[in-house]
């Protein structure tokens, strides 16, 4: 197989459309626009959002109020009854979050949240804490680590 004897696939080129170019051509006459009206018009350019002249689409819809915050960032909230499933002097991080089957991913932020009670001392790593969440885990002579995520 030489280079200059490669061919694309049957079909894969086809000539466009010319319309307007006679009646032998198959698209003459009104050149596939119908008889009358906007659309048939030179120039039209009709919006999506265009309905023959009713109430648009959008408009018939409901208006939300209120804005998205673009800044916003989302947490994966873990509790500390969730955390008293640990021994006692285990380090708390986001691998072995995801271990245990309580985030499912350890590149998402993570946030303990106070909810239970905590027995056993632990070391937890996360990028957030709830004022109770922290003052329990120091209650039980645990430490507490924030991590710095680099943006």
């Amino acid at each position: 197989m030489q280079q200059h004897s490669i061919r694309p696939p049957k079909g894969a080129k086809k000539s466009r459309r010319r319309v307007g170019r006679g009646d032998g051509s198959g698209f003459g006459s009104f050149a596939g626009r119908g008889m009358k009206g906007q659309n048939s018009r030179s120039g039209h350019k009709g919006s999506g959002g265009f309905q023959g002249g009713q109430n648009s689409l959008l408009k018939s819809l409901p208006s939300m109020r209120g804005f998205t915050n673009i800044f916003r960032r989302e947490y994966a909230v873990v509790n500390l009854d969730q955390l008293a499933e640990f021994p006692a002097d285990t380090v708390v991080n986001p691998e072995l979050l995801v271990e245990a089957g309580l985030i499912k991913n350890s590149d998402s932020l993570i946030k303990v949240l106070g909810r239970g009670d905590l027995e056993a001392a632990l070391a937890v790593s996360a990028h957030s804490f709830s004022r109770s969440a922290q003052a329990k885990i120091e209650a039980a002579g645990g430490s507490t680590e924030r991590i710095i995520r680099s943006t």
